[in-house]
């Protein structure tokens, strides 16, 4: 049986830590919370040393890092009021766990009639909080093309709702 190769942590956080601050920076989009949530990452890299692989390092710390800061995001939006009565943007802010199931499953239902770019979309515009001229540079779209998805996108809530109702 070959020996897992173990993590080295160091070795890590010289390289990756610069991309995983980016990343922290451009969605928590300030600079002490980015600085937090990057340290946060190595500490749950430290963690879970044991059981992961060091095959694929860049896309490993991206996605924790991803994952660290929309938990940030959601712990602040929880003290918050859900504005409006969009469901897309209360889904994107929702945090108790029977919420969280439900929503999985209606956002299951929801995208699996739709392209794998239109889910992206939603989650730059709704969770990143996104531009649509940023969203438009990170796919390749155009800018009306962007538009037309998120359209696309809330009609069939909207029609979803109106027939569960």
């Amino acid at each position: 049986m070959a020996k897992k190769s173990e993590i080295d942590i160091e070795e890590f956080y010289l390289r990756y830590s610069p991309m995983v601050f980016r990343r922290c920076r451009y969605l928590l989009r300030d600079e002490d919370s980015a600085q937090d949530a990057m340290h946060e990452v190595f500490v749950r890299l430290l963690e879970y040393q044991n059981r992961l692989k060091d095959a694929y390092p860049s896309s490993l710390l991206y996605t924790i890092a991803t994952n660290v800061c929309l938990n940030i995001i959601r712990d602040q939006k929880r003290h918050k009021r859900v504005e409006g009565n969009d469901i897309l943007e209360q889904i994107a802010q929702s945090d108790l766990l029977r919420e969280r199931f439900e929503n999985r499953e209606f956002l299951n239902f929801l995208f699996s009639k739709e392209k794998q770019t239109t889910r992206e979309i939603a989650v730059m515009h709704y969770v990143d909080k996104m531009t649509l001229n940023e969203i438009s540079r990170r796919t390749g779209l155009s800018h009306s093309g962007v538009r037309k998805r998120l359209r696309k996108l809330k009609d069939n809530v909207k029609a979803f709702r109106e027939d569960a109702l």
